[in-house]
């Protein structure tokens, strides 16, 4: 299949042909409208090797990321960072994965998915293989060309295998609730923060806090002790997690109506010691404080200048139209060093044209 894959990328180099690359789809919805003929990865499938004692597994890009994690979990690992699964169990692909670079609930505490990545092995636009990093976690040749694969939506080239570090599963986990206002909750997760507690994921709405503890058994019973709030039991948390991880939970079914009616959903990246934000729709806060949705039928300008003033920026996740930008306007220096990358990776500029900005 390396030998097709080369030889359709090389045929569309020659003829200024746009290929869209696309695994399972379920990611499709995020970034600008997809272009051109379809390229599709959903057949590159296999875990090419797997060291659990190294912490590593090396992954074809077309792999599914649950059956990646099933894997993982038969040796008590798993993907520290947890990356969304939209669209259902089944669906989302490895390649989709890190070319989206989105983390999940405990991305506050065990590092974002672009900090997992320690290799990829790509096809630049000339339909030439390229490897960066390696297999090991202590290995930094080429880490940040590594790295910068993820979230760059497909635009470099196309990613055909990724090594990354995966850990195991904490000895415990416990769940708790407390009743806090959004300014109270920012408050407290701020002074907990500077506190050698065992908080895994946070995540407020709707006048609730919910804190995940993980790690080692008696850490986790102490913060119980030390903390307070209402223990919540594994059946109810645990699907709480994951639908807050896949955005399938009640707040995203909400805000999916929201879009639906002409409202945005927009995440907000900044400090976490921002405080709260005045703005029309329903917001729920992740990775204490510093990740904050909202579906608002608010302008865009008015939402970005909101997450500027507060010393950040704002994504647009879902919204019928995007002709506002999906992502946060680029300066003019930061907006050059993006296009000599695209020109280096992909000199006809064949992959996902204008997915991540309109001039890539």
């Amino acid at each position: 299949m390396l030998k097709q894959l080369q030889d359709r990328i090389q045929a569309a180099s020659a003829s200024n042909t746009a290929l869209e690359i696309r695994g399972h789809g379920s990611k499709a919805f995020y970034g600008q409208t997809p272009k051109g003929e379809l390229l599709d990865m959903s057949g590159y499938v296999g875990i090419s090797s797997y060291e659990p004692s190294e912490l590593v597994v090396s992954v074809k890009a077309g792999t599914s990321i649950v059956e990646l994690e099933r894997v993982l979990a038969e040796q008590g690992q798993y993907l520290a960072f947890e990356p969304p699964r939209f669209g259902g169990q089944g669906r989302g692909t490895v390649g989709g994965m890190v070319a989206t670079g989105l983390s999940g609930p405990a991305r506050a505490s065990m590092g974002a998915l672009r900090e997992h990545v320690l290799g990829v092995t790509m096809l630049n636009g000339r339909g030439e293989a390229m490897s960066f990093g390696g297999t090991v976690i202590k290995n930094v040749a080429g880490y940040d060309l590594s790295r910068l694969m993820a979230g760059s939506m497909g635009i470099l080239g196309l990613l055909l295998e990724v090594s990354l570090k995966v850990l195991p599963f904490p000895t415990a986990r416990a769940t708790l609730r407390f009743e806090l206002s959004q300014e109270q909750a920012l408050n407290q997760l701020n002074r907990w923060g500077g506190q050698p507690l065992p908080i895994n994921a946070s995540a407020w709405w709707d006048g609730a806090l919910v804190l995940r503890l993980a790690g080692a058994r008696a850490a986790v019973q102490a913060a119980c002790a030390s903390l307070g709030g209402d223990l919540i039991e594994d059946e109810l948390a645990t699907p709480f997690w994951t639908g807050l991880r896949d955005h399938s939970d009640e707040y995203f079914v909400g805000a999916a109506r929201a879009v639906e009616g002409g409202a945005k959903l927009w995440r907000l990246s900044l400090p976490q010691t921002a405080p709260a934000l005045t703005l029309h729709g329903e917001q729920l806060l992740e990775w204490g404080g510093a990740q904050r949705w909202v579906a608002t039928p608010m302008a865009a300008d008015a939402v970005r200048e909101a997450a500027a003033k507060a010393g950040g920026h704002a994504t647009l996740m879902r919204g019928a139209d995007k002709r506002c930008g999906v992502f946060a306007p680029l300066s003019a220096p930061l907006l050059r060093i993006h296009r000599e990358l695209k020109k280096s990776f992909d000199p006809q500029g064949i992959f996902n044209p204008g997915r991540l900005y309109g001039e890539l």
